[in-house]
């Protein structure tokens, strides 16, 4: 993350790295094809990635999350939040979320 071009893209990578460790304080970071994946359990928990104009967070096992509408996009079990410069989120939720997803693990 420390390699991103974009420092509002660092930043916000680092502020979802954080919910990440709030949410599973037993999580595992590994690099994977450049981005960092959180595992619990051997299982993944979430994923950060970076295109040119945006930031985006996938939180894994999320069929079971009562999500916003328009907000998370993909299929049932992988919801991603995409994030452009300038948007921001809410923690303490994105952290709720994360720990329901990761609960099962």
């Amino acid at each position: 993350m420390e390699a991103l071009k974009e420092p509002w893209q660092a930043e916000l990578s680092t502020n979802l790295r954080e919910v990440v460790y709030r949410a599973i304080p037993e999580v595992q970071e590994r690099m994977q094809y450049k981005k960092p994946h959180f595992l619990k359990n051997g299982k993944y928990a979430a994923v950060i990635s970076t295109s040119k104009d945006a930031v985006s967070f996938t939180i894994f096992n999320a069929a079971g999350l009562e999500l916003p509408e328009g907000k998370f996009e993909g299929p049932p079990e992988r919801k991603t939040l995409k994030l452009r410069k300038g948007d921001t989120f809410d923690s303490s939720q994105l952290e709720s979320w994360l720990n329901q997803a990761s609960a099962s693990h």
